[in-house]
């Protein structure tokens, strides 16, 4: 019988799989979210934008890490999608002149 050789086996890290995320949400929404709300809450320096501050940091943070644990790239995916025209023109190259 011949002598089969075994595939070479590299480790992938898993910290290089994994989506950049910040208390289970994308990691630049959660940041500009609890940037506007220490805004909120140290700026105007009241107990209604002190208490406002907290129930959107609540809230919306909720609300982000949902978003996270369905598509940890949403945000992005979304952007992209909205750059994309609604109509491409039937052409048999990208390249075509208009006539």
């Amino acid at each position: 019988m011949a002598h089969q050789e075994e595939l070479k086996k590299i480790k992938i890290h898993s910290a290089l799989n994994k989506p950049n995320l910040l208390f289970g949400a994308e990691r630049e929404l959660i940041l500009l979210l609890g940037l506007f709300s220490a805004m909120m809450i140290f700026i105007a320096m009241t107990w209604q934008t002190f208490i406002a501050g907290i129930i959107m940091w609540v809230i919306l943070s909720t609300l982000l890490r949902m978003m996270g644990k369905a598509d940890p790239m949403m945000s992005k995916v979304y952007i992209r999608q909205m750059k994309y025209n609604s109509f491409y023109p039937a052409k048999s190259t990208p390249y075509k002149r208009e006539a």
